[in-house]
């Protein structure tokens, strides 16, 4: 099998429901697994070379911290979280939010010598690139699925991102 044809398993298991994939193909192996987000990663053995022991499933490096229940905010913190209620009343309802998809490290540009994909002013379309996340020593392109003005970026670059964090509010 070639990077071609194994590139194309992976997205055909990315875009389907299943959950692991195995393909024989003379002495060459391959099973791809996907996990509930659509990442997918493949494991391919020569035949014979095959460890008497599955490997255990691999566990992100990365386990976000659990922020304590509001009820247990000391009285000192009320004025910190007064600050985000203000940004809060402060951007409009109307915004759109891009979000990231997974776990990673947030790449406003494709390298630091680069100029970013987008900036506060730009107008986006669906379809177009709006930030690299790295996970895993993949990069990722995330690209936008609304369209409209960008109107605030929420993450700095090079900074760790979480599943479902917003990364920027567009304006429709």
């Amino acid at each position: 099998m070639d990077f071609k044809e194994i590139s194309d398993l992976i997205k055909l298991v990315n875009k389907s429901n299943l959950i692991e994939l195995k393909l024989r193909k003379g002495d060459f192996e391959i099973t791809l697994l996907s996990d509930k987000h659509g990442k997918s990663k493949a494991k391919a053995e020569k035949a014979g070379t095959t460890p008497s022991t599955p490997a255990p499933p691999v566990q992100p490096a990365y386990v976000p911290p659990v922020a304590p229940p509001q009820e247990q905010a000391a009285p000192a913190a009320a004025p910190a979280e007064e600050k985000p209620a203000a940004d809060a009343t402060e951007a409009p309802s109307d915004l759109l939010e891009i979000r990231s998809p997974m776990v990673g490290t947030f790449y406003r540009s494709a390298s630091p010598d680069k100029p970013p994909y987008i900036k506060v002013g730009d107008t986006i379309e669906p379809g177009s690139v709006v930030c690299i996340i790295e996970a895993m020593k993949l990069f990722n392109e995330i690209e936008s699925e609304i369209s409209g003005k960008v109107v605030k970026v929420l993450v700095e670059d090079a900074t760790p991102v979480e599943y479902d964090q917003v990364l920027f509010l567009v304006e429709p």
